[in-house]
């Protein structure tokens, strides 16, 4: 892909022996984030950890960084982001750490190195809020869940 940003990365003790993150495919939208916990850290059916990453990064302003879960983690295991997806925003350098629960119905053991959470970095738009008295009118108006049936 061309035209890349670049983001500075800083790893921390926790990270030594780990990859930094990379696009597994020239395709790919995430880059992959790494469990880097000391030991396993087991997640019962419907419990959460905060599980970190070994790094931080900085980011360029105008872009944030999407924390996502893994699609085969989810569908095999029921273990997603809890916050998904969690932003990283362009002024944050503490470590990233991945919020992750166990939707399962078995125990999921977070092994050190573990493939956990993607990672995609997004160019993002401000905006003004500006107060009204009213809206234009649109076809669906108010119509909220389920406005338009199965």
């Amino acid at each position: 892909m061309k035209n890349k940003i670049e983001v500075r990365i800083k790893t921390f003790e926790n990270f030594n022996g780990l990859s930094i993150p990379e696009y597994q495919t020239c395709g790919s939208a995430g880059m992959d984030i790494a469990a880097a916990v000391s030991e396993d850290v087991i997640l019962a059916p419907g419990q959460r950890a905060l599980i970190p990453s070994g790094f931080a990064i900085e980011l360029p302003e105008g872009y944030e960084a999407q924390i996502r879960p893994r699609s085969g983690l989810a569908a095999k295991e029921g273990v997603t982001v809890l916050n998904s997806p969690g932003t990283i925003d362009s002024d944050y350098r503490g470590e990233i750490k991945v919020i992750l629960i166990n939707l399962g119905d078995k125990q999921f053991t977070v092994s050190r190195g573990m493939r956990i959470a993607q990672m995609v970095i997004a160019p993002l738009q401000q905006a003004r809020l500006i107060p009204c008295l009213c809206l234009e009118d649109t076809q669906r108006g108010e119509g909220g869940f389920g406005h338009s049936g199965k």
